[in-house]
């Protein structure tokens, strides 16, 4: 199945692994970003890394070849793009301060602002760095995403800025030369297309005073069932009507289907159901479980139920509500067994934590083509230590 990223391992090889740890198919990786880049070359637009989705710098060597650039929404992802990837730095947050905008000025080419205030504040620093181009992120106050915690454009979001506020700030805006906008979240190219046609049709008198636009984020281009080509005659449309360059940012496109994270198996006991107590967590080294919600698939299991044996599989820490979730086996489960639960490249190690001092994930990289893994990271008690005081 695509969502195990082409890794396969012998009984020997899954043993050896230092669980819990992520596993990251650079082959796989290679085969997204190379879709990536038809898109770019077809379309004559260019895609950045987005951080926030996936910030696997071992791999940086790969991504370079095939995108132009990152996107940093804080100091230490602008840094990590300048230090390690190099190209076109795109930096956007919410809010910025004064010790911000002193750092991304040596680093960004580019600097996304989420309000007019916020431009007008930074303005006369900005004026001393003729080089970096800014834009101002709107909310098309058009919503995609239906899971209301990923909505940039749902009520009352502070997120980007309203036709309303921009036409009452418009003196404020003076000097940007582009516009940015991201509203969707693991959405197909006809997203895109309601969702630019509402930009347009509210935003599009700014068009002519500006040279680039920023699509965002949230489009699932490397999926099976995303049609390529209506994203790439989108873009083609869009660019035949109006001189802009056009960027996208995806994030979980880049890594999609891309890895897997193991796990072993530490308890089995019963409290009115079958429960497997995992090395793992879904709160610590799986978030999104929890917060999206979603159910990630796991090698070899089913729903609950479809199997001989249904399980409830349960966190390592100590949160009640540590549960990644019921799935059903073919044979029962036991002390030792090794859990493989697919597409855990993105939206992980970049938002795991150290909750309860458990360790986080070691890193390792297969090689389909060569079918050899290497340890790249194994954290350890001075990473828990050195985050705390």
């Amino acid at each position: 199945m695509e969502q195990f990223g082409g890794i396969n391992f012998s009984s020997q090889e899954l043993a050896n692994l230092q669980t819990p740890c992520y596993v990251v198919n650079e082959t796989q990786l290679e085969r997204n970003l190379q879709l990536l880049q038809y898109v770019q070359e077809k379309a004559d637009c260019k895609i950045l890394l987005a951080f926030k989705g996936f910030a696997m710098w071992s791999l940086a060597q790969l991504v370079r070849k095939y995108l132009p650039g990152t996107s940093a929404s804080s100091v230490s992802e602008a840094k990590l793009g300048r230090e390690i990837y190099g190209g076109e730095l795109h930096v956007y947050a919410p809010a910025f301060s004064d010790r911000d905008i002193a750092e991304h000025v040596k680093l960004a080419n580019h600097i996304v602002f989420n309000s007019p205030g916020q431009y007008k504040r930074f303005k006369p620093i900005l004026a001393k760095h003729p080089n970096i181009k800014t834009a101002i992120r709107l909310n098309p106050e058009h919503s995609e995403t239906e899971t209301p915690i990923y909505d940039p454009s749902g009520q009352y979001s502070r997120l980007g800025t309203t036709l309303e506020n921009l036409k009452s700030n418009i003196d404020a805006i003076d000097g940007i030369s582009g516009l940015h906008f991201h509203n969707l979240c693991e959405l197909n190219a006809d997203a895109l297309e309601r969702t630019l046609a509402v930009v347009e049709e509210k935003f599009g008198f700014l068009f002519e005073r500006l040279s680039w636009i920023n699509f965002g984020g949230g489009h699932h281009i490397t999926r099976p069932d995303y049609d390529v080509e209506r994203l790439v005659n989108i873009i083609r449309d869009f660019k035949s009507r109006y001189q802009l360059e056009v960027y996208l940012e995806p994030g979980e496109a880049i890594a999609l289907n891309t890895g897997v994270l193991v796990s072993t198996i530490e308890d089995v006991l019963h409290n009115e159901m079958d429960i497997a107590i995992l090395d793992t967590s879904a709160t610590a080294h799986m978030p999104d479980v929890l917060e999206m919600p979603y159910r990630p698939l796991i090698k070899g299991a089913a729903d609950p139920k479809e199997k001989a044996h249904t399980y409830r599989l349960g966190g390592v820490t100590c949160l009640a509500g540590d549960v990644i979730g019921d799935y059903s086996f073919d044979s029962q489960l036991k002390i030792g067994d090794r859990l493989i639960f697919g597409d855990m490249a993105h939206y992980t190690m970049v938002k795991n934590s150290t909750f309860n001092g458990v360790n986080l994930p070691s890193i390792y990289i297969y090689n389909q083509e060569t079918e050899t893994c290497r340890l790249v990271k194994h954290f350890s008690y001075e990473d828990y230590k050195n985050r705390l005081s």
